[in-house]
């Protein structure tokens, strides 16, 4: 009997599973499709998790090497998490944030500012990563209004950057593809090189090119005029840009030129945040800088419940305090500010980070690194890179090319194919793998997570020789 309840159960799964995809296809508009299949589409159905493990619509059991969206830095059916937002729900579900408070945000503010830099000692708290960048250019854009500078609203981006997908934080993305068709804030905008040591000019030193993307900096403000710059945004490492680690000194220096500059710096810590780096926020204690102001959002909550903000320099608000506008408004908020179940959860989360998980970091993130590093052997690999529990394989099939986008782009998606039947989730972008697990992943799941990878890149290399695109 419990054979034939099993088979029934699975027929029933199947069922739904054919259902939901059938659904999507007709109804669901995904995140970033093309126009040939828009609201046409169904991509891989995962049906439930635990832990670094996800299981797909087939039951196949597969390492989550993303982490979602660089955001399940806690692991999934966390019921610590998941009983946050039950207790919370049947206490208080919402709450208008403008007129009245709730005490979860205020108790989060408090834990927050403990652990940020300097004086960024207050939160404005938003719904995600998009809506934190967008929060901190508006303030950036409300602070020069009361203060008289109402020309100070340029901001200074990077190649590479990722920064959001609202349409002042999506202007301010560096990646080709992310702009080709859309429209963007492009008077507001300078573009700065990318910080991307592997992709420097040929025959430059790291040292050079520290220098070359600071001279840059410098007669950027200077060409523009520095009573026009607002603001600089740059992520500590460029995330979805490829895990960029900037060169040592290099993000000290911007942040002194913007200090002599008055042009407020801002450390977009959506991703490098909550523990993926081994620390709450990692400006200062990674990179030693002191930001005005730092984004977050993702693993705030692990993902378990929409939530973002920006965090926010006791300086500017006392200048805003002092201006001759005291009535001059902020006009900005949205309707799920401060919301009470997603304080709630990310005051647990809070707990989970500080009660071992940024330990096991610490620990787990070297050996992560080296085993990364060791897939350099494979012929089709340019370069690991990472910190923490974030790491790139670049694949090079031409390596006469300083171009990835000259490369074949399908090198990515073949890797994430065959890892896929080996039991790995991989985020495949153009010729590159991004890896960013789980933060409770083990040494021996990362063993396991390099290897199934290793055996994608052999596959893809195989296939790239039997079709003759390739000789390495």
């Amino acid at each position: 009997m419990a054979a034939v309840r099993d088979l029934a159960n699975g027929d029933l799964r199947e069922a739904e599973n054919r259902d939901a995809i059938a659904l999507a296809k007709n109804h669901l508009v995904q995140p970033w499709p093309y126009a040939g299949d828009i609201g046409a589409e169904a991509r891989t159905l995962v049906t439930s998790g635990d832990g670094i493990y996800l299981i797909d619509g087939d039951g196949k059991k597969l390492i989550d090497g993303p982490a979602g969206m660089w955001c399940i830095n806690a692991g999934h059916r966390r019921e610590e998490l998941a009983r946050a937002m039950y207790e919370q729900a049947t206490e208080l579900s919402y709450n208008t944030p403008w007129y009245t408070m709730n005490t979860p945000s205020a108790e989060l503010s408090r834990r927050l500012a403990e652990h940020a830099p300097g004086d960024l000692n207050h939160v404005f708290y938003t719904t995600g990563g998009s809506s934190a960048v967008e929060t901190a250019l508006r303030f950036m854009q409300f602070y020069n209004n009361v203060r008289g500078r109402p020309e100070k609203k340029k901001i200074l981006s990077r190649g590479g950057a990722y920064h959001g997908s609202t349409y002042l934080s999506g202007s301010m993305n560096g990646r080709p593809r992310d702009r080709d068709w859309m429209d963007a804030a492009d008077d507001l905008v300078v573009k700065l090189s990318s910080p991307d040591p592997f992709r420097r000019p040929k025959g430059m030193t790291t040292e050079a090119f520290e220098d070359f993307l600071i001279d840059e900096f410098r007669d950027t403000v200077k060409r523009t005029g520095a009573d026009r710059i607002g603001a600089f945004i740059g992520e500590p490492i460029q995330a979805s840009g490829g895990v960029i680690v900037p060169t040592r000194g290099y993000l000290k220096r911007i942040r002194e030129i913007c200090r002599e500059n008055e042009i407020l710096f801002i450390s977009d810590e959506v991703v490098t945040g909550f523990g993926r780096l081994g620390h709450v926020f990692a400006s200062q204690d990674v990179f030693g800088i002191e930001p005005d102001m730092i984004t977050f959002a993702k693993g705030v909550t692990s993902g378990y419940f929409p939530l973002g903000g920006v965090m926010i320099s006791e300086r500017l608000l006392r200048d805003l305090n002092r201006s001759n506008h005291p009535d001059a408004m902020f006009g900005h908020g949205l309707t799920y500010t401060s919301h009470p179940i997603g304080c709630a959860v990310a005051l647990k989360n809070l707990d989970l980070l500080e009660g071992g998980i940024l330990d096991h970091v610490h620990e787990v993130g070297p050996y992560f690194q080296a085993q990364l590093k060791m897939l350099e052997e494979l012929p089709l690999v340019g370069e690991v890179r990472g910190a923490g529990l974030m790491g790139c394989v670049e694949c090079v099939a031409d390596r006469g090319s300083n171009d990835p986008l000259q490369l074949d782009k399908n090198v990515g998606k073949r890797i994430d194919q065959h890892c896929h039947e080996l039991g790995l989730l991989v985020r495949p972008l153009i010729n590159m793998c991004v890896m960013s697990p789980p933060l409770v992943i083990t040494k021996e799941q990362v063993d396991d997570l390099v290897g199934i990878l290793r055996e994608g890149i052999s596959r893809t290399m195989d296939d790239l020789r039997k079709e003759g695109v390739w000789q390495g």
